[in-house]
């Protein structure tokens, strides 16, 4: 089975798996074709995490999240007018050095069966020219079309002749066919060396950007151990650091396995108080305390502990809801026996990424989540490469205290630093029953919303015995400390729960847009699979 956002990328997962290829052999080949096809997420100039669960070995996570220049500093973003806050967001200093490629091509040597050039030929294919369908089209809008109308390089792709692609037409991408020629036949060198990094270094010094030859040869990806919480007598897997998504929904969950959340009404104001204080506490820790484990000591064993949730839990009252500005990061409370928590100042990622779910006929699986940050990345396309460009750089602390384009509001740990990876919320996931039977494999984009989806359909699961697809297509809710507010997707709440939510001290309010496309996997006792895309999108899931 192959769950991903677009169908062409799902079909190229699904005709590896007939080829015998393993599920990192299709998720390999699904995120190279997604490059094509989903350019405002899929890339190979962005970066992401990887868990691989092999059966009877173990479940490996795979981090290659970008790194910030040599060149990078700390106040580089620094100033009060238009152009140094857009800076960030948009143009060549916000761009970070890629990872994607290296580490897909890392999973592969690590875990893959089929030649690496079988799984990229697709997406040449695929560069070479597709057909136009709607979800591409919904892609461009309005404010997405102006800023890629800023970068000429950007704009003879995405709009040629100057106007939006034509439903049913075909879509043609020579220059980054040629681009995938090169991995396809040198690997990751086809990418962070030689013409492909030749033509990305000229491009970042036509715009003022920082990135050099050195941080692209230079660049490793990292295995790292997943983030491993107990749960309802399951056991979840997410990624670590530099991803903030494990730890911050085992945080969360060890907060609300104190309360017996299977006897409340699912989704009644006494069910949402306790999802919205359990995140509150929970991102209020990710927001101060993580960063790259490389250059921070991350207190990553009481974050995640039982103990501290049951800590943090016990500043909970059933019927009041508490005020973010008195909610501090809890590690120093904790380990030195204080009652509660104190206020600190507040510690702000995009909407522009993509999650692929693959099992495979051993029962193998990926869970892989790649991204650009915002849509299209920073609008930078490296002449002659056809790579569009990621724009990660905003997913430091860029100024403190302020939040980022996704309000989100960090910590000093997340400054930015040369060679630093920046903080993420990305979080593929895995569960397993009680006899580490693999049950479910997802995830999704949506900037910080990423944590709070993932949280919410495996509580869904695990706490109140919804199905997959009626978890995935639940109404969403999301909270992440600052600001102080519940968000809400709209019609999501009964209005009698939103006054009772109301009446507890929250403020809700309802969230026009919702960038969540999970694609997830559900794994049977006797080995079936039930593919589940969101419906918000319409991604597209197939099994063999």
């Amino acid at each position: 089975m192959v769950a991903s956002t677009d169908r062409y990328a799902t079909q190229v997962g699904v005709e590896v798996l007939e080829a015998g290829g393993s599920a990192v052999d299709a998720a390999v080949a699904v995120a190279f074709a997604l490059a094509v096809v989903n350019p405002e997420a899929g890339n190979i100039g962005g970066s992401g995490f990887l868990l691989a669960h092999v059966p009877g070995e173990d479940t490996f996570a795979l981090d290659f999240r970008g790194r910030a220049p040599m060149a990078a500093t700390l106040d580089m973003f620094a100033g009060e007018d238009a152009a140094a806050r857009r800076a960030s967001e948009i143009g060549h200093l916000a761009v970070a050095v890629p990872g994607s490629v290296r580490g897909l091509w890392d999973a592969h040597a690590r875990f893959g069966t089929l030649p690496w050039s079988r799984l990229v030929e697709p997406a040449v294919t695929l560069a070479e020219g597709f057909v136009v369908d709607g979800r591409l089209l919904r892609s461009y809008e309005p404010h997405i079309v102006t800023a890629l109308r800023s970068f000429a390089a950007c704009s003879s792709i995405f709009l040629p002749n100057g106007a939006l692609p034509l439903e049913g037409g075909t879509f043609r991408q020579p220059d980054l066919a040629r681009t995938l020629e090169r991995i396809r036949d040198r690997g990751a060198d086809g990418f962070y060396t030689g013409e492909t990094a030749d033509l990305l270094v000229a491009e970042m010094r036509r715009g003022g950007g920082i990135l050099t030859h050195e941080d692209l040869a230079s660049y490793t990806s990292a295995w790292r151990d997943p983030v491993r919480f107990g749960y309802r007598e399951n056991t979840v897997l997410s990624a670590p650091p530099a991803s903030s998504g494990g730890v911050t929904i085992a945080a969360a969950a060890n907060i609300l396995s104190m309360s017996r959340l299977g006897d409340l009404p699912w989704h009644g104001a006494a069910h949402v108080h306790r999802l919205v204080e359990a995140w509150r506490r929970a991102f209020a820790d990710r927001n101060h305390y993580l960063a790259d484990p490389d250059w921070v000591d991350l207190p990553l064993e009481v974050l995640t502990s039982p103990e501290y949730g049951a800590w943090r839990a016990r500043s909970i009252h059933a019927g009041a809801a508490s005020r973010s500005a008195d909610i501090g990061p809890g590690v120093e409370a904790f380990l030195s026996g204080v009652a509660t928590a104190p206020a600190i100042g507040a510690s702000r990622e995009g909407q522009h990424t993509t999650h692929i779910s693959v099992v495979d006929r051993h029962g193998g699986a990926v869970a892989l989540t790649t991204t650009l940050n915002t849509w299209y990345g920073s609008k930078v396309v490296a002449e002659g490469t056809g790579v569009l460009l990621n724009n990660e750089m905003d997913d430091f602390t860029v100024r403190p205290g302020e939040p980022n384009f996704f309000g989100l509001v960090q910590g000093d740990a997340n400054a930015i630093a040369p060679g630093k990876r920046m903080l993420s919320a990305m979080t593929p996931t895995l569960v397993l029953d009680g006899h580490g039977r693999l049950t479910h494999v997802l995830g999704t984009p949506g900037g910080a919303t990423i944590i709070t989806t993932t949280s919410q359909i495996v509580s869904s699961l695990l706490d109140h015995g919804l199905t997959l697809t009626d978890a995935v297509a639940a109404p969403r809710l999301h909270h992440q400390h600052l600001p102080d507010a519940l968000q809400v997707e709209p019609g999501g709440l009964p209005a009698d729960v939103v006054s009772e939510l109301e009446a507890m001290g929250h403020t809700v309010r309802e969230r026009p847009e919702w960038s969540g496309d999970v694609q997830a996997i559900a794994v049977a006792g006797d080995g079936g699979l039930q593919g589940v895309p969101d419906p918000r999108r319409g991604g597209v899931a197939i099994g063999l």
